[in-house]
């Protein structure tokens, strides 16, 4: 599939590279662009989100049996590549479209960069180089969610001109060592709170401890209670549980899998050490330096729940990230008490569209009005009751 993506856009290709010093080449399979993948998440000039790690995005490929997979790699005029993205295209009302693997499952979406020097490059060349790629690869519109407006300190060139997510992002930065990162971020009287939580929690059901999956066994049981948990949780809510598809399973499972070496989806749970009851879970996308919580769940058992079981792993959970060498901690895309509570940074983030066919101006178009919908829907608490109501009488009324 690479020599084919050079031989279908190479002319243009050529003009790119004297016009901005970029060339591309789309992948197919994630086993021919592997290596080069790897070595550049290695180097630690690369600037990227947990989420483009390889291991990730390849334990959630088969999630979307229907979308083909692309990898979009572009070099520089010596060929070294400095930007990957990789793409999930599938068939939307009539036009092929291109989404950044991960869907909803990802909070950012960001091309990963080779370097800050590489995520310093003019924004339309980037764009106009994903143009003449979508070109030749029959794309007709690139949809690209959740791109943050600055990583790490660097600008992110894919999120110019983007429209504003409906949503952003929360999180913190942890060090210079546990307890200091754990006072900052949690009061006094709610430390004081968690104590007291955490003992009569001790008190119903014995000592417990947060452990993080280190073995197979664990990542097993730790899913297990969080996939238990939340389809109980869903079924009060009257939603449809996301997790009851096996191929969501499996994503988890392989994300998590500890038999490779460092995991692409950390695990951890608040337990009962001597029954292995299981009282909480947070799952997270994490790389060398962050943590990105993904998904989280607690025992709905009042006894358990009244405890706040969430929280006291969450307390525990930033201590020992922090304890393990990471400098960033964040709670994902989407609004909730206790992030509001915990960060003390807000991540902006952005919805680009970038058309390549007339068939992808029109999406464009109207995807620009449905994030703005969205957003003011989700930054106004009366609509965002109201369309809550709504989906609960749809709901009722289907059953």
């Amino acid at each position: 599939m690479a020599v084919l993506a050079r031989e279908r856009i190479g002319a243009g290709a050529m003009r790119e590279r004297v016009q901005g010093g970029l060339g591309g080449e789309i992948f197919s399979d994630l086993a021919s662009v592997e290596a080069l993948w790897r070595a550049m998440e290695a180097d630690p000039a690369v600037l990227a989100t947990p989420y483009q790690r390889f291991d990730w995005v390849a334990a959630y490929a088969r999630v979307e049996p229907q979308a083909a997979l692309r990898i979009a790699v572009l070099r520089d005029s010596a060929g070294r590549p400095r930007v990957l993205i990789p793409l999930a295209v599938a068939r939307e009302g009539g036009m092929q479209v291109a989404r950044v693997i991960g869907a909803k499952h990802a909070n950012y979406h960001m091309p990963l960069f080779a370097s800050r020097e590489a995520a310093a490059m003019r924004p339309e060349d980037l764009a106009d180089q994903l143009r003449l790629l979508g070109c030749g690869a029959g794309i007709d519109v690139f949809a690209l969610s959740h791109q943050p407006r600055f990583w790490d300190g660097a600008a992110n060139p894919m999120s110019l001109r983007a429209e504003p997510a409906p949503s952003d992002a929360y999180g913190l930065i942890l060090g210079p060592d546990p307890e200091s990162t754990v006072k900052r971020v949690f009061s006094g009287d709610a430390r004081k709170k968690l104590r007291s939580k955490e003992k009569k929690l001790v008190e119903a059901f014995g000592p417990v401890a947060c452990r993080r999956a280190t073995t197979p066994e664990e990542v097993e049981r730790y899913l297990a209670a969080f996939f238990v948990q939340k389809a109980s949780r869903f079924a009060a809510m009257g939603i449809a549980n996301p997790y009851a598809d096996a191929a969501m399973r499996d994503f988890l499972a392989r994300g998590a899998s500890v038999e490779s070496g460092t995991p692409a989806i950390e695990v951890t749970a608040l337990v009962a050490t001597q029954t292995g009851r299981v009282f909480a879970v947070f799952a997270g996308a994490v790389d060398a330096l962050r943590y990105s919580g993904m998904v989280t769940s607690f025992d709905a058992d009042p006894v358990v729940s009244r405890s706040s079981p969430g929280d006291i792993l969450l307390h525990h959970l930033i201590g020992d990230q922090t304890a393990r060498g990471r400098r960033a901690f964040d709670l994902g895309v989407g609004e909730a008490r206790y992030k509001a509570n915990i960060c003390d940074e807000t991540i902006a983030l952005g919805d680009v569209t970038i058309p390549v066919t007339l068939r992808g101006h029109l999406f464009a178009l109207k995807a620009v009005c449905t994030a703005r919908l969205k957003r003011r829907i989700k930054r106004d608490p009366r609509l965002m009751g109201l369309v809550m109501r709504l989906r609960r009488r749809g709901r009722a009324a289907a059953e």
